[in-house]
């Protein structure tokens, strides 16, 4: 053999993350049924990991405060694996996957570094509240005491997910902290 294909030989048996294209909407079920696949084939030890990739955020609903998931990429799974013959037909034969991504009909694993910044996205970091305003933007508060009233950004807290809004109660004009869920810019 020659140095590039021992070269080739052993990149092929190292493990690797590859992003697998499924039917937007059933990644969680195409997850499940390439657990089963991997499960009835015993490739536990060449397919290690399934994620679908989801943000956790935080929205109003029915005016509560939830966290929700929301899908990073949708109609895509991340699968953590040693490339070969084998694991390549299990993967790619299992309900709901449409294929691999990659050039050229081949799979192309992802990067270190893209790795790195999706598992840092996916983490387990707490939930976040969007921000979707600025210093100076009108907005509506959404639910509360202050509900369907009116004001201008004056400060935000991004640490404490609170902004500091100038409402006109009474006939003045007073400056109250409220969570950034229950703001919405105008």
């Amino acid at each position: 053999m020659k140095k590039e294909e021992i070269k080739e030989e052993k990149e092929k048996k190292q493990k690797k993350w590859y992003i697998v294209h499924t039917y937007s909407g059933m990644e969680e079920k195409t997850k499940k049924n390439l657990e089963q696949s991997i499960d009835a084939n015993n490739m536990h030890d060449r397919i290690f990991r399934v994620e679908v990739p989801v943000d956790w955020r935080v929205k109003l609903k029915d005016g509560k405060r939830q966290i929700v998931p929301e899908k990073v990429y949708p109609g895509y799974i991340l699968v953590e694996m040693i490339m070969d013959d084998d694991t390549w037909f299990v993967v790619r034969n299992t309900p709901g996957i449409l294929g691999f991504v990659g050039g050229g009909g081949k799979p192309t694993p992802l990067t270190d570094e893209e790795v790195r910044v999706i598992m840092d996205r996916i983490g387990i970091e707490e939930a976040k509240a969007q921000l979707t305003f600025t210093i100076g933007d009108t907005v509506r508060v959404m639910g509360g005491p202050f509900d369907q009233m009116i004001g201008k950004v004056e400060e935000i807290y991004e640490d404490k997910e609170k902004a500091k809004v100038r409402l006109s109660i009474f006939g003045r004009d007073i400056p109250v902290e409220i969570d950034f869920v229950h703001l919405e810019k105008i």
